[in-house]
């Protein structure tokens, strides 16, 4: 057996979205040693069909001692846990994770000498200014009220990771943009299906970039099995409009596509509106502050770097969408209950 799939490795955020995809991946390519952690309260339902072949271990990443522990033995990392909100009432606790979180996971892996380190990122964290309107690796940072907190929060986890770089941690960071696939429906983008099925009517004209959960992982793996470090990569497949998106997933779900677009007024008072309901009746507001206003706006990710690292072939958006979509509508007859697209 090849002596890398030996390896022991640990995964952060095991249980989550784009962490339950990582640990599928490193099962079915056959690694031995696999460690994932989980906080008392995390639900399983997304690694049900992999958990015995991983060894779990209840920590928390802001809990030093338990995470040192935890780190014993590990030659690689794969960062994955991260808090993602729009909702100002998260902000403090994102950071914390975020930020906080971070740095003590690269704390650990310098104490315990672990090989390499692969940090989940976002396209966010690059940076989006005005003027910039096409986004690569070699975009600087700027203060902008582009960047929403949740941005801001992922750059200052970015500076830990180049931190540990500095004191002599291998690193590699990705920065995927808005990641589809099947999940806990209610979680990030998959909320777009969601609005799809309920017909959602209105739709922007603003851009993003989107990838499929399934390239995101296979990605990961490859570039934590290579000998690359100290760089970080784009994981994008397409960019496309949000009426593009939404009107695709109405297609593959047999709705009725979004034909009201919304413009600046609407936004202003949309997120308002969705603002009061929320603390009148609770909840989580469907649209804030910052959604609102990043569905405005236009913002293309390269993915050369990525593409020609490794040969690397992206999923179409398009199947993706096809993909979830068919397990939406099987979620939607059992109380929408979390799902995990195939591995390809």
């Amino acid at each position: 057996m090849n002596s890398i799939k030996n390896k022991q490795v640990l995964v952060t955020g095991g249980t989550g979205f784009l962490g339950s995809y990582v640990l599928r991946y490193l099962v079915r390519e056959g690694y031995t040693q696999v460690r994932a952690l989980r906080r008392a309260t995390s639900t399983m339902d997304l690694v049900a069909d992999v958990t015995n072949g991983i060894e779990w271990v209840e920590c928390d990443i802001l809990d030093v001692f338990a995470l040192e522990d935890a780190m014993q033995g590990v030659q690689q990392v794969y960062h994955c846990a991260a808090v993602i909100s729009f909702d100002p009432r998260d902000y403090e606790k994102m950071r914390t994770v975020n930020v906080d979180g971070t740095a003590n996971v690269v704390n650990a892996a310098l104490d315990a000498n672990v090989e390499k380190l692969l940090h989940v990122s976002s396209t966010a964290a690059i940076g989006r200014t005005k003027n910039q309107p096409i986004v690569t690796e070699e975009n600087k940072w700027e203060r902008s009220h582009y960047n929403s907190e949740y941005a801001i929060s992922k750059y200052l986890a970015e500076n830990e990771v180049w931190r540990g770089m500095v004191e002599g941690l291998n690193v590699a960071i990705v920065n995927p943009s808005i990641i589809l696939g099947s999940g806990r429906w209610d979680e990030g983008a998959l909320k777009f299906f969601k609005l799809g099925w309920q017909s959602f009517p209105f739709y922007t004209k603003g851009t993003a970039g989107f990838v499929d959960v399934r390239d995101v992982a296979r990605f990961m793996l490859q570039l934590m099995e290579s000998e690359v470090v100290g760089e970080r990569y784009i994981l994008s497949g397409e960019s496309l409009t949000y009426q593009t998106i939404m009107n695709e997933i109405a297609l593959q779900l047999n709705k009725k596509p979004p034909t009201i677009q919304i413009n600046p007024l609407l936004q202003q008072i949309a997120w308002r509106v969705e603002w009061l309901r929320s603390r009148v009746l609770g909840g989580r507001p469907l649209v804030t502050k910052e959604t609102a206003g990043h569905s405005l706006r236009s913002f293309l990710y390269q993915n050369d770097k990525s593409r020609n690292e490794f040969d690397f072939e992206y999923t179409p958006i398009r199947q993706t969408i096809a993909e979830t979509s068919r397990q939406f509508r099987d979620a939607a007859e059992a109380d929408f209950k979390a799902m995990t697209l195939p591995l390809i």
